[in-house]
């Protein structure tokens, strides 16, 4: 029965360690209830026998404690790599090798492992008041996208090469903007500034060999200070104007030169079909002269006469006639014949007839292609 419970003869003189009388013996021994713990687990000797003695621990106690400790560190050294890291492991402190993603082990105690990112994108920010070449001050903001691309180089070469990546930038970023106008800074120059900041951050960094690779910067727009604030905007306002003057003129000439390209290609072709035309007109007239003039050597007067029938009848297509009997002597009014020509619709240039009335000529009047070139050719024989 317990000591705790009735039935124990409410003998108050009993305490949890077994002392009787009231008298205070103090705790059992320590060393007394390890041995009782550890021969209930069999690991006990006998007295004067076994190489572990009477009062030490066992031998066979030793080994199992012992492959204990070789299981739980085997189990501790497994280690995992995550996709975008590799593991750099280090033995007594030194650079032993590089691991790939994935279940590793390694030595406890002996070995250990730097987990570095080498996937992402990093980025860093850099700003500041810097002077410019014209010597104004202006608020720049730089901000520069990396990745590790040497896990070993990252850790072992510099110390801390985040921040020697940061005072290059920023060092960089301020050799540029002090060989800079504020105009360019604040405008139109703002690409060609983190173009060379960008390859003088290269070429700052590359001695170093700190296994960084730099992806991009990115040049945030600028700032002058708030004192000259309004100035600066209406001069930028005055830029983007400019610039969309010289875009609308550049679209008015994109637009207007074709057109002249064409009207001076359709000129051109114009004048080279004249001047064919001329030279081939010039050839058939000496052909045909060359033709007449053996016939006119034969027969001069024919030929002449034959000429300039021929011309009067070219003559008479290409003016307008009207031709009046007036052979009964009745006096003719003015009339003005040209405009009821163009009344009635018909072309200066035409061979068509044109009829006169009767109560203005005072007679009859006949008018026709075959009467003109007869009379024609009778008042030229006539002449003749």
């Amino acid at each position: 029965m317990a000591w705790n419970q009735p039935g124990n003869g409410n003998n108050n003189d009993r305490d949890p360690w077994k002392n009787q009388g009231g008298k205070d013996q103090g705790p059992p021994d320590l060393d007394e209830a390890v041995r009782k713990l550890f021969s209930k687990f069999g690991f006990g000797g006998k007295k004067g026998g076994g190489s572990g003695g009477s009062s030490g621990i066992p031998a066979k106690g030793v080994g199992i404690i012992a492959i204990i400790a070789v299981i739980v560190w085997f189990i501790a050294g497994f280690y995992t790599v995550k996709e975008a890291d590799r593991g750099v492991v280090l033995r007594f402190g030194q650079f032993h090798t590089l691991v790939e993603s994935g279940l590793h082990w390694r030595p406890v105690f002996i070995d250990s492992v730097e987990h570095v990112d080498v996937n992402n994108i990093r980025s860093d920010k850099t700003d500041g008041y810097m002077l410019t070449q014209d010597e104004n001050v202006v608020r720049v903001e730089l901000d520069v996208q990396y990745r590790v691309v040497d896990p070993r180089a990252y850790l072992f070469n510099v110390e801390n090469a985040d921040g020697v990546l940061s005072r290059a930038t920023d060092s960089a970023l301020r050799f540029v903007v002090g060989h800079t106008t504020m105009d360019e800074v604040l405008t139109r120059g703002r690409e060609e500034v983190r173009a060379n900041t960008l390859d003088m951050l290269e070429k700052t960094m590359n001695p170093y060999t700190v296994g960084l690779q730099v992806v991009d910067i990115n040049l945030l727009p600028a700032r002058p200070p708030e004192a000259v604030k309004d100035a600066f905007d209406d001069a930028i306002s005055a830029q983007e104007d400019e610039e969309r003057f010289i875009r609308e003129a550049e679209a008015y000439a994109r637009e207007v030169e074709p057109l002249a390209r064409g009207q001076v290609r359709r000129m051109l072709q114009e004048a080279q079909a004249y001047r064919e035309q001329i030279i081939l007109e010039a050839q058939g007239e000496v052909a045909r002269f060359e033709e007449l003039l053996p016939q006119y050597q034969n027969a001069p007067e024919v030929t002449r006469q034959r000429i300039y029938l021929d011309t009067l009848q070219e003559l008479y297509a290409k003016t307008p006639k009207v031709l009046v009997d007036v052979e009964g002597g009745n006096n003719m009014m003015y009339l003005p014949l040209e405009k009821l020509l163009e009344k009635q619709g018909r072309n200066t240039n035409s061979f068509s007839p044109t009829r006169i009335p009767e109560d203005v000529s005072g007679g009859s009047s006949s008018t026709g292609t075959e009467t003109q070139n007869t009379r024609s050719s009778n008042r030229s024989g006539g002449r003749n």
